[in-house]
């Protein structure tokens, strides 16, 4: 199959099945969970709410977790999802050393979508923490196998 150029892809993820994992900002926690999924989110220029949706749906119920039977999700778990918003997942690195943001949405355009993937877990039942939308945070995370994957609606 072949790669999509990046102006015909969706949303995009980097999520880790997690021991723990936290962001503080100035010295403060702002969200925190203990088992489950750390999902950094990068939203370019043609993502809408749908892609956001769909992009909630898979990370709940992305079967990463060992179960006795096989893979189980944090959906099945009841694990909770740490929503971290992250521009950078859209820069290009192509060309050079300095990495380019051309790709990712604005700000004006990113936190609504983020948003939107974070109202769509908790309309699912998922228990959500996040980060804060445009800040400088610090996260922290203990990766669990470890297992780390990039995922696009």
């Amino acid at each position: 199959m072949p790669e999509l150029p990046v102006e015909n892809r969706g949303v995009r993820a980097v999520v880790s099945r997690v021991d723990t994992a936290a962001v503080t900002i100035d010295g403060a926690v702002v969200g925190e969970i203990g088992a489950g999924v750390l999902s950094l989110v990068g939203v370019t220029h043609t993502d809408d709410a749908p892609t956001a949706r769909a992009l909630a749906r898979k990370i709940h119920e992305l079967r990463i977790f060992p179960g006795p039977d096989g893979e189980v999700s944090a959906a099945d778990l009841g694990l909770p999802v740490l929503v971290v918003s992250q521009f950078t997942l859209y820069a290009d690195t192509r060309k050079g050393r300095r990495p380019s943001w051309q790709d990712a949405a604005p700000g004006a355009v990113a936190e609504p979508l983020v948003d939107e993937v974070v109202a769509e877990l908790r309309r699912r039942g998922c228990t959500v923490a996040t980060g804060v939308f445009g800040a400088r945070m610090l996260v922290s995370s203990v990766n669990a196998g470890p297992m780390t994957l990039l995922l696009e609606v």
